[in-house]
């Protein structure tokens, strides 16, 4: 218990804590205000310093880091201060003018606190620290990052620099949003080292250094050479003592962009992250933290200097944090579901939004020229896919404003191609469609306007009404606010060259956006309902960052849709689960307080499919090793009409199980076609046979027949199922010496094309097919289970075969998906395998060849495009 002096103590120090900066300055106020009729050299000097640590314990909180694989350092922050100025500044900012709910807040509050404590004490002399921070495409995180910024000033970083993206648009939307959140609150404790003019960029300073301040110092600058060569010349010619002053925060925005090599030396990514390091090591004492959308960033996915086991200098040896799912976001898990426990049976949650509409060959080749080359005599036409995306971006715009939404952006993106000509060519096309077809729909006449209605009316089908909480609306008044959308609608070109670009700044506006650069990421578009995509030659994560149609749509959470082509959809689902599945291991890992940053930069180069995204990346061949240490695989995507191939595999199933009977243990469990005791060389026997479809990411290049073979004495002997389904039909032929079996029942997504993708093949339960009835809960999770199966059967593989109806009927009334329509019986197979992902093990090492010369020569080509469209060179 204080004594009653340091209660007396505390109470003084409170009541001064509105005139100073938090409570050491309010402390320090005290003793030196009352020192000349108190003595603190004795024994009130303890009580006051008791007092002083009593109210900062009060004010600490329990940072649990939940979310961060870290390196153990010691802690220093424990959350906000009475006197801090900047975070409870930004706070009230977001619960007034913005209006966010209390939750929201509380999350940012929460993430930004955990992110900051893993940041070096700025009370150190020297300190270097690296981080990265992962969030979601469009979902909010420079909202954490203004957290993070704000909080870091309020401890005592006193110059942040931020590296926000590649082009001036970014540089200046970053700008702008830093100076509203952050620095308008509070202009005269920040000086501004640039602006958010189209000429703000960093520029040397008059007297040619930087100078340590008594407030501050804000500078964000695109990610070029240039500016970084200036930043850099300014930081050597900068004197030591002024420099030793100088507590910095280095956020790197969008950290992992510009797989751009070779189009463009000012854009050429080892050039620029050259300039990173070089400023990094001219800097004593500096946080870096990277931001990145996507699991995908270019440091994990690649940690070491090129030939060499040299850590990269970016990488985020000290903490590697994700931000939580943001409530309301729509993204990849809202669009595509998850996994589903019960394969058989999936929730309506766990199927995804039925949101996502086909563009087919014939529409593609009269939007997009093939290749580079055949650009300048193209004349695109207007096209069924293209027209449909239009009408009914106009009924959207329309409902929104039935629901009271006309003082606010709508927007549209079309994105074919990166060239700028073709940005032009579109728009003109957009453009000249409407103004031919206008009349028509504004008097609700015509082929145009049955068109928006038949459009309209199929889109109804889709069952989204319950995902939002606005009021429906009719058609008839829809119609009503037709002439109205068409007025306010304009078509710009969003690229470099284009002097009609994106502005939301004076009112609401209405656009169709034609250009969307994949070096445009970052970009936000406003009010964002329907997107039109084609193809690009880099298909992986620049598709995610693409994924301009993430993000929040309070009020219209109905209306979004995506047109694509199928191959691109196909593409995008199996791209999304292997970020979820990066993502998985972030949170598992970061369970587990003995696995740090270090150790995950092995780790999560050995997620399988994490090999087939890097070598989209490469411009050389590269070894890579592969693990499936803990992981199920399972086959999802099957080419339906090729009886020959389905045939194969089945034939493939049937021997593996006749063999499995004589060479291994049959029984064991009542009621289950179980075989245990198998010998490896039958799995891989049967693994050469089977022929698994070429979209499986994460079984590509025999990665999976490689790993079988592993010497391991865990991968030797395996257990073998066939799962079936009690109410089944029986088989058209026998399975081996099980003859007919009863199968399971697997419908397909709702794609064009001969691939059935059934999304889900296992339901969890199947993961402890081998153990005792009871053995897991309908509460354990898919990790849960096999850490139970490890206990039970040790350190066992099992192999589950599934013979799948080739009738398998879609569920009345699903929207996502309709019936498989075989040409015959299907044979899927799913693998649980032995060890733990966070123990790891031994890994394949895999050769990954770079792209085809064709292939580099087209992804090249893109980027010099996408370099014009961008306008990098302009500025620098």
């Amino acid at each position: 218990m204080p004594s009653p002096q340091t209660l007396s103590l505390m109470a003084q120090i409170r009541n001064a804590l509105p005139g100073h900066d938090g409570i050491d300055q309010a402390t320090d106020w005290l003793r030196s205000s009352l020192g000349s009729v108190i003595d603190f050299s004795g024994p009130l000097g303890d009580d006051l310093e008791e007092a002083r640590t009593l109210l900062h314990k009060e004010h600490e909180i329990t940072i649990l880091r939940r979310s961060s694989i870290f390196a153990k350092r010691p802690d220093w922050y424990h959350g906000p201060q009475p006197g801090d100025r900047h975070w409870p500044a930004l706070k009230s900012y977001f619960l007034g003018p913005k209006h966010w709910d209390s939750e929201t807040i509380e999350s940012i509050d929460e993430g930004s606190n955990e992110i900051v404590s893993l940041l070096a004490d700025p009370a150190q002399d020297q300190f270097s620290c690296r981080g990265l921070v992962v969030g979601y495409v469009q979902s909010g995180k420079t909202a954490n990052m203004t957290a993070v910024i704000s909080k870091a000033v309020d401890r005592g970083y006193n110059l942040i620099l931020v590296f926000a993206g590649l082009t001036d648009k970014l540089r200046q939307q970053t700008q702008r949003r830093l100076e509203s959140d952050i620095v308008v609150r509070h202009p005269t404790l920040w000086h501004k080292l640039t602006t958010t003019d189209i000429h703000g960029e960093f520029r040397i300073p008059a007297h040619g250094h930087i100078s340590a301040l008594n407030r501050a110092q804000l500078a964000v600058m695109k990610k070029n050479v240039a500016p970084l060569q200036r930043l850099l010349d300014v930081i050597e010619d900068t004197p030591a003592a002024e420099m030793r002053k100088l507590k910095i925060l280095l956020i790197d925005d969008e950290c992992d962009q510009a797989s751009v090599n070779s189009a463009s030396n000012e854009m050429d990514i080892s050039k620029i992250n050259e300039k990173i390091r070089l400023i990094l090591k001219k800097l004593p004492a500096v946080s870096y933290v990277g931001y990145t959308a996507t699991p995908f960033a270019n440091v994990l996915i690649n940690p070491y200097a090129e030939q060499t086991d040299t850590l990269d200098d970016l990488y985020p040896k000290d903490f590697i944090t994700s931000l939580a799912l943001p409530k309301g976001y729509f993204g990849t898990q809202r669009l595509f579901g998850r996994t589903p426990q019960d394969a058989a049976n999936p929730l309506p949650e766990e199927e995804g939004l039925d949101v996502i509409r086909e563009v087919d060959e014939a529409d593609e080749a009269a939007l997009q020229p093939r290749g580079r080359a055949a650009q300048a005599g193209f004349v695109p036409r207007m096209t069924p896919s293209l027209q449909d995306a239009i009408l009914y971006y106009i009924a959207t715009c329309a409902v929104r404003r039935a629901r009271g939404h006309a003082g606010e952006h709508m927007s549209m993106l079309v994105h074919t191609s990166p060239a700028i000509r073709m940005h032009q060519s579109i728009a003109h096309l957009i453009e000249n469609w409407i103004d031919k077809e206008r009349a028509g729909i504004e008097q609700q006449t015509g082929p145009a306007f049955e068109a928006l209605r038949s459009v309209w009316e199929a889109e109804q089908a889709a069952g989204l009404d319950d995902l939002t909480s606005a009021r429906p609306v009719s058609f008839d008044e829809l119609c009503d606010h037709l002439p109205a959308v068409l007025q306010a609608l304009s078509v710009v070109i969003e690229n470099g060259a284009s002097d009609d670009r994106i502005d939301y700044t004076g009112g609401a506006k209405t656009y169709i956006i034609v250009g969307g650069s994949i070096l445009a990421r970052g970009l936000t578009l406003e009010g964002l309902a329907v997107s039109y995509f084609l193809r690009t030659s880099n298909q992986y994560d620049t598709l995610l960052q693409m994924g301009r149609w993430f993000g929040y749509r309070h009020g219209y959470e109905d209306l979004p849709r995506l047109w694509m082509p199928t191959e691109l959809k196909s593409r995008f689902r199996a791209l999304a689960a292997i970020e979820a599945e990066i993502r998985d291991d972030i949170s598992n890992y970061s369970r587990s307080p003995s696995v740090t940053p270090m150790d995950f930069a092995i780790r999560i180069r050995s997620v399988p499919g994490m090999a087939i995204v890097a070598r989209n990346k490469m411009r050389h061949a590269h070894q890579c090793s592969i693990g499936y240490w803990g992981r199920h695989v399972q086959t999802l995507r099957f080419k339906r009409k090729d009886e020959r191939l389905l045939q194969n595999n089945w034939q493939a199933g049937a021997e593996l199980v006749s063999f499995a009977d004589q060479q291994g243990k049959s029984g064991g469990i009542p009621g289950r076609r179980l075989f245990t005791d198998v010998p490896r060389k039958l799995i891989a026997q049967f693994l050469r046979s089977y022929r698994i479809d070429d979209s499986h990411q994460d079984l590509k290049d025999d990665l999976l027949l490689q790993f079988v073979q592993l010497d391991d004495p865990a991968l030797t002997t395996w257990n073998v199922g066939v799962i079936q389904s009690a109410d089944g039909e029986p088989s058209g032929q026998p399975l081996g010496v099980l003859g007919s079996v009863k199968m399971v029942q697997r419908s397909r997504l709702k794609d064009k094309g001969e691939i059935a993708d059934i999304k889900a093949l296992m339901s969890k339960a199947d993961a402890a097919f081998d153990c005792p009835s009871g053995t897991v809960s309908t509460d354990d999770d898919w990790e849960a289970i096999k850490a139970k199966r490890r206990t039970q059967v040790g350190e066992r593989p099992l192999l589950l075969l599934y013979p799948i109806d080739r009738a398998s009927r879609a569920r009345t009334g699903s929207t996502t998906r309709i019936d498989l329509d075989a040409e015959h019986d299907i044979l899927g197979f799913g693998i649980v395998m032995p060890g733990s992902r966070e123990a790891g093990g031994r890994y394949v090492s895999v050769h990954l060849a770079p792209p085809t010369p064709e292939e580099l020569a087209q992804i090249e080509a893109d980027e010099m495009d996408a370099l014009e469209a961008a306008g990098v060179q302009n500025h620098v």
